[in-house]
């Protein structure tokens, strides 16, 4: 199983950047498929982004696509968030999972503690 630490949040103006990463503890992550995901305050969580396990595919949320860029750097078992042109409706806090299906679900039932991104108007 994989064992997700994010990091890297933090608060910005809209328009903004930041860098989140998710370290992963065990020596599968390579094995894995893996997302980003968020949640905002009185919110559920929702998908935002997600990457092969080889980093040949990626997937973007509508809501993030031209935006964010998703990556990963199997020999330091990381992947990390590039989020641009943040805007205050991506305030949340990021989580990182493995995932799977077509539907990028989340594929472990533990999570780790996230990271805080706030965006200011």
């Amino acid at each position: 199983q994989v064992q997700p630490v994010e990091s890297g949040g933090g608060l910005v103006q809209t328009g903004g950047s930041l860098r989140l990463s998710c370290a992963a503890s065990g020596r599968t992550f390579s094995n894995y498929d893996m997302g980003w995901f968020r949640q905002a305050p009185g919110k559920g969580r929702e998908y935002v982004a997600a990457i092969s396990w080889s980093g040949g595919r990626l997937n973007y949320a509508d809501s993030v696509k031209g935006r964010f860029t998703i990556s990963r750097d199997n020999a330091k078992n990381t992947m990390y968030l590039q989020m641009n042109s943040l805007k205050p409706e991506d305030t949340a806090v990021y989580y990182c999972n493995a995932v799977y299906g077509s539907s990028y679900r989340p594929l472990f039932n533990s999570w780790g503690r996230g990271t805080q991104v706030t965006v200011s108007s």
